[in-house]
């Protein structure tokens, strides 16, 4: 048996197709894992534990950064869909975690690079009420 044929049909069809490399078949490999471990931790949380009435994962916040005098809205979302410029926060950003069980009317002290920023909850709205009814947890 040759060297070639003892390789995974995988990695042979692989290094036909990129011209005899199996890079984008170990890239292949390893965002594939990454995807499995992150879709695995994604099943695990339990909607039902999220607070209907606080700042939680899902949930769009219009803030008041009053040292500025101006209306931010964030929703805060999970570390991969972050993206600050479109307003999505990471629930474990400095942002996120200042703003999670936090309730409208609270003021939070944000400390930045910049300063100490104090933003107050103008408004709510929960991952709950995006939910339609067959999203929800029975």
């Amino acid at each position: 048996m040759s060297d070639t044929q003892r390789r995974p049909l995988s990695v042979r069809v692989s290094e036909r197709l990129h011209g005899g490399t199996s890079e984008a078949y170990l890239w292949l490999r390893l965002h594939y894992a990454q995807l499995k471990k992150r879709m695995a931790e994604v099943a695990m949380i339990d909607v039902n534990k999220i607070p209907h009435d606080r700042v939680g994962l899902g949930s769009r916040v219009v803030i008041l950064d009053t040292s500025k005098d101006e209306e931010i809205t964030y929703h805060l979302v999970t570390s991969e869909d972050a993206d600050v410029a479109a307003g999505r926060v990471s629930t474990s950003s400095p942002i996120g975690k200042s703003l999670l069980g936090k309730e409208v009317g609270d003021t939070v002290k944000l400390v930045t690079p910049g300063g100490t920023r104090e933003l107050e909850i103008l408004s709510l709205k929960t991952i709950h009420e995006f939910m339609t009814d067959e999203q929800r947890p029975s």
